[in-house]
């Protein structure tokens, strides 16, 4: 959704009272502002649009910047049918109230009808044109009933305000069509083909949005927090995936640690049990075991990590002790 305060020019001239188009051409231009309002409004509620009249002594700002569809009732009523257009005039006026839109994060577009001739020359609406894109303001024209004449001049202004193809010429001949219709199915809205069918099957989610624009929005709305919420669940998912593995990684790693202690004890235990044995191997009598057992107990302080009183390092002890006096007493008698 294109977050865009967009300016409609109406060009309500003394032309605009033909009928060559359905059912004039002064009352084809309203039906497609209250399209294009809706258009633009139901793509994103914070969306915003001005209409400005281009004839008369000087264009007029009839509604300006707005998404209230009442504000842009009231303005449009007080329209009326007299004099000459100003179609430079009445875009420079346009890009003004662009520029002093509330929302600074919007984008600008100016969507302006011609439907009597041109007189600007080309020369100024080229230099126009170039301001336009230099003041980064997309526009889009809809030529109609003087299409031929001014088709020269206009195709000129749009090539020099285009910028990465956001600016559109829409000619439009007369015919039985509607132009509301035609705008429809022109990239002006982001179209590519006709009216929808009965079906909808054009229409997002099979909704019109110009028939019923509040539905449209209500769908568009739900379809996006249920986008959230898969998103949420799934970035839950991969959370818990990544904290059971690391989960199992930290109780391996107790495991390990504690397997590596078990050894190490096991490793010192057995240090003791064979430096006690060569001790009482080299020492003679009583006196030599007491200092034996003397030694051994300043050993087994000293060593790091363990515990002097340790039950089996005790008990191993004592019967080392005890066959070492066994093995004294049989020499003894020998």
């Amino acid at each position: 959704m294109v977050l865009e305060a967009t300016v409609l020019i109406i060009d309500n001239s003394e032309w605009s009272r033909n009928g060559d188009y359905m059912p004039n051409r002064y009352d084809a231009q309203v039906d497609a502002v209250r399209y294009l309002f809706n258009v633009k409004t139901a793509d994103n509620p914070e969306n915003t649009v001005g209409v400005i009249a281009s004839a008369g002594s000087m264009p007029q700002v009839l509604v300006s910047l707005t998404g209230d569809q009442g504000v842009l009732l009231r303005g449009m009523h007080e329209l009326s049918v007299h004099g000459e257009s100003r179609f430079d005039i009445g875009i420079q006026i346009a890009q003004l109230v662009l520029k002093h839109r509330a929302n600074k994060h919007q984008k600008q577009r100016i969507i302006s009808f011609a439907a009597s001739p041109i007189d600007t020359d080309e020369k100024t609406l080229v230099k126009l044109g170039k301001k336009l894109k230099k003041n980064g303001v997309s526009i889009d024209v809809i030529s109609f009933g003087e299409h031929t004449t001014n088709e020269q001049k206009l195709t000129a202004f749009i090539d020099a305000a285009n910028n990465n193809d956001t600016s559109h010429l829409l000619s439009i001949p007369p015919g039985p069509h509607v132009l509301s219709e035609q705008i429809r199915a022109s990239p002006i809205v982001g179209g590519d083909s006709g009216a929808g069918g009965g079906d909808g099957g054009d229409f997002e989610f099979g909704v019109d949005p110009d028939m019923d624009p509040e539905l449209a929005l209500a769908l568009r709305m739900s379809m996006q927090e249920e986008e959230e919420r898969q998103r949420r669940e799934a970035a839950n998912r991969q959370g818990a995936t990544g904290e059971e593995g690391a989960g199992k990684q930290s109780e391996a790693g107790n495991n390990e640690d504690a397997m590596m202690e078990d050894v190490e004890d096991e490793q010192i235990r057995e240090a003791i049990r064979m430096s006690l044995m060569d001790s009482n191997a080299q020492g003679e009598g009583s006196g030599s075991n007491a200092k034996n057992d003397d030694l051994v107990a300043s050993l087994i302080g000293s060593l790091p990590g363990v515990d002097s009183n340790d039950p089996e390092l005790q008990n191993a002890l004592g019967s080392q002790s005890k066959k070492d006096k066994g093995d004294s007493k049989d020499k003894e008698k020998k």
